[in-house]
Parts: C-alpha cells; structure tokens; sequence
C-alpha cells in the first residue's frame, strides 16, 4: 500500500526531531517536510499538491510566530488548489485543546506525550485519510457510470453516520438572541476561514462560526452538494452550469448568483447529479 504523506510543521527543533524519530519507525507514512513555520509549512504543502502528491496528514504546532497553526489550517481552508490533510494539532497547551477540536482537528497531542499517544493519534489519522480516499473513489466511479451508461438516475447518496439524521435546522448566535434557521430556506454557503456565511433564498445572509467540512457532514447531502473547497450550493436552486474558455463550470442560482465549481469537486457534483458534465 502506498505510504501516508505527512508534514511536520513545529517551531522548537527537539518537537520536530521528536516527530521525525516516531514517524521513521512507521513503514505505514513518509515524511515529506519538517518545517520550522506556518509559512514554510504552506508552501511545502502547496509544492506536493502542484507535483500531484499532496499531504495527506499534518502534524501541526498551535503556538507559531507570525502564523500559528490555526492561521496555516484557515489558509488551507481559503485554498481550493490544495487537498486538505487531516490534522493532528500539537502543543504544550491544553487552553487550545476546544479550539482545535473546533477546527476539526483529526486529535490533538498535549506535549509531553507518550510514544503510544502519538502512534493513538498517527492511526486515527490514516484511518481517516484511507476512509476519504475511499469515499472520492466511489464518488468517481459512481460518476463514471453515469457517463457510461447514460443513466438519468440520482446514485446513492454517502449514508449519514449511524444515529446522526442531518440538521433540519440550523443555530444563529448573535449578542442577545439565538435564531433557528430552517435549513430549506439556504440557498448556498460560503467559507470564510473559521466562519461561514449562510446566504438565503430571500438574500439574506447570516454569519456562523464554524468550518465548511463540518456542515457538510451535518447537512442532507441529497439537497446540499460541495462543489468548490468553500462552497456549498442547494442542489434544488441550481439553475444551470455554464462553462468558462478554461473549461471551468459555474453554478448559477436562480437569483443569478455564481458559484464557481472547483476542479477537483466536479466528480462529487456528477455523482450527485448521475450523468456526466
């Protein structure tokens, strides 16, 4: 089986050569950066993605200077170029350890940490790189059939976890009052590093605190389909895709809103629609 890529990106050189000695001894992974900074860390990254062997796992420092590691996570997500890695945050500071989570960090190590808590964490995190890859594989095959057998009919949609039903509602904060917005009534959602914006079918539009991947998870993925690193549109107000001299697609709502779809999203937007684009 191929090897797990994974960055480490920690500003203390003892951490990164920590890191560096228990992942040598996993034949699983293969280190492909050791960076001393979130900028360094980034155009590593950026660097794998162009020659087509992205990172798939980040081992990331929280407290960094000049760009932490949230900032480096909030840059990835604003990236519709760069495949995001699951993240593992690291830190000897636990007050960062809800943050992190927030952020929909895969685990969270607290230094010192044991050799076992890290290989806890390095395996929970190839889990969830082969589980992706598995789900993109079936998006693409689901979407291939489509195209060769001229089949007009929806395929299954990824099934919800077990126990979970998706938001039929969703919670607005504000200073005084907490709105509950009926999920018919979006018409798409856009990324905002650690926030979104919910934009209405009336053209309202509501920020939230809170990742994109997140509310992808939670949504019914039968109505809601990403379609761009920080977009998510309502299948139902989808009025027409249209083409640029690249090749590239545009959703337009109706309302005349344009959402672009993103390269690598075109799969999942044709497994949802069943037919090719």
């Amino acid at each position: 089986m191929t090897p797990i890529r994974v960055v480490v990106v920690d500003d203390e050189k003892p951490a990164r050569e920590r890191l560096r000695r228990l992942l040598a001894r996993d034949d699983r992974v293969v280190l492909t950066g050791c960076c001393a900074s979130g900028t360094e860390a980034l155009a590593v990254i950026r660097d794998a993605t162009s020659m087509r062997e992205p990172v798939q796992v980040l081992l990331l420092d929280v407290q960094m200077p000049a760009l932490d590691g949230f900032g480096v996570l909030a840059r990835l997500l604003e990236a519709d170029s760069v495949d995001m890695p699951a993240v593992v945050f690291v830190t000897a500071h636990d007050e960062f350890a809800l943050k992190a989570f927030e952020s929909h960090a895969i685990d969270y190590l607290l230094k010192p940490f044991s050799d076992e808590r890290f290989h806890a964490a390095l395996d929970h995190a190839i889990r969830q790189v082969r589980t992706r890859g598995a789900a993109a594989l079936l998006a693409e095959m689901q979407a291939l059939m489509g195209r060769t057998q001229g089949s007009t009919e929806a395929p299954a949609e990824p099934a919800a976890p077990r126990g979970r039903r998706p938001l039929d509602k969703i919670v607005l904060k504000s200073a005084h009052r907490v709105r509950l917005l009926p999920v018919e009534q979006i018409s798409w959602i856009e990324a905002e590093g650690m926030y979104v914006n919910i934009h209405t079918r009336e053209g309202a539009s509501h920020s939230h605190r809170g990742l994109i991947g997140s509310l992808e998870d939670a949504l019914d993925r039968r109505r809601f389909v990403r379609i761009h690193r920080s977009a998510i549109v309502n299948i139902d107000l989808v009025s027409e895709l249209r083409q640029d001299v690249h090749g590239d697609y545009v959703a337009v709502l109706r309302g005349g809103t344009e959402v672009r779809v993103g390269r690598r999203f075109r799969a999942r937007l044709q497994a949802r629609l069943g037919q090719s684009l």
